[in-house]
């Protein structure tokens, strides 16, 4: 029987143990949660100044960027930081928080997009009746319902994790707490955790990812019997960005816990976790800032009165 002592604090990865690359990675990190948290900064600030995106599908990209910039800044400030500081400590209580945020904002990201993709469906395929069933009403009950439902979410798995003895050893091989990584260290049997991670995960992934191609199934058969010409084009603008949102974040995020854990090597886990923490909230206003010419007229009516009040 192993020795079952209380861990009371972990110790993290740092992303290289060479000085030089520890600050390169570091570095590099950094500026790109700063160019995120500016993106979606500025996603917020248009749609909310613009009278004109005051409208349902951008009430939700709103939401989407205030989840994106809040899920970014609770891994890699603080990672980045330590990794300079040559300071891998984090305490249980600090371990329990950000397994608790990580989980709770990538399940209602994963909600927000099948609603946006909800929404893009009643936008096409029934117009009439989209000032009804995608009202302001709905859409705040919808907002309130994926964050209780997270809460909840986050709550049980978190706990489920915590219960668990951790004796085998407090260093867990990542940069920062995640599930997996912390069921390698309890010297109990995770059978159960393990098993209600992949049915839960099975359940709302693969659920919401069955409405989203089932939403879009129906869009394009929709779209594609439309005339050529102006309507088509803009039904397709405005579904391009958010399935390449979606493609994005399901990508990154099945690149790292999907991955056959018999082939990865403990550094490769930290950058590709690293990446799957910053590549979906990096992108996300990077392509609908790019994709969505509403986004980018309301952009430049913002720049524009930005340095004109500037000069005079």
């Amino acid at each position: 029987m192993p020795n079952s002592t209380t861990v009371m604090e972990f110790l993290l990865m740092r992303f290289s143990d060479v000085w030089t690359l520890r600050i390169l990675h570091s570095a590099s990190f950094f500026m790109l949660y700063l160019v995120t948290l500016m993106g979606n900064i500025l996603i917020v600030t248009v749609t909310t100044c613009d009278s004109s995106l005051h409208m349902p599908m951008y009430f939700f990209l709103r939401n989407l960027s205030v989840l994106d910039a809040c899920y970014i800044s609770v891994t890699v400030p603080t990672s980045c930081v330590n990794s300079l500081l040559d300071s891998t400590t984090i305490s249980k209580a600090g371990c329990v928080a950000q397994v608790f945020l990580v989980v709770f904002f990538a399940y209602v990201e994963l909600l927000f997009l099948t609603i946006m993709a909800h929404d893009r469906y009643v936008a096409v395929c029934q117009p009439l009746h989209y000032p009804v069933i995608v009202n302001s009403r709905i859409c705040i009950q919808m907002t309130l319902a994926s964050l209780l439902s997270g809460l909840v979410y986050a709550g049980v798995h978190t706990g489920s994790t915590f219960q668990l003895p951790f004796c085998r050893s407090n260093v867990i091989h990542q940069f920062f707490c995640d599930i997996p990584s912390l069921l390698k260290l309890s010297c109990s049997d995770t059978f159960s955790n393990e098993v209600m991670i992949v049915v839960s995960a099975l359940g709302v992934g693969g659920g919401c990812f069955i409405f989203i191609i089932r939403s879009y199934i129906h869009i394009f058969s929709t779209v594609l019997r439309f005339p050529r010409g102006a309507d088509r084009t803009k039904a397709f603008s405005t579904c391009i960005p958010h399935i390449l949102v979606v493609s994005v974040f399901l990508s990154s995020c099945s690149s790292v816990y999907l991955r056959p854990s018999a082939i990865s090597a403990a550094t490769q886990d930290v950058i590709l976790s690293g990446f799957c923490s910053v590549m979906p909230p990096l992108f996300n206003p990077i392509i609908y800032s790019l994709r969505n010419k509403q986004i980018k007229v309301a952009i430049k009516k913002i720049m524009k009165r930005i340095f004109y009040s500037e000069n005079v």
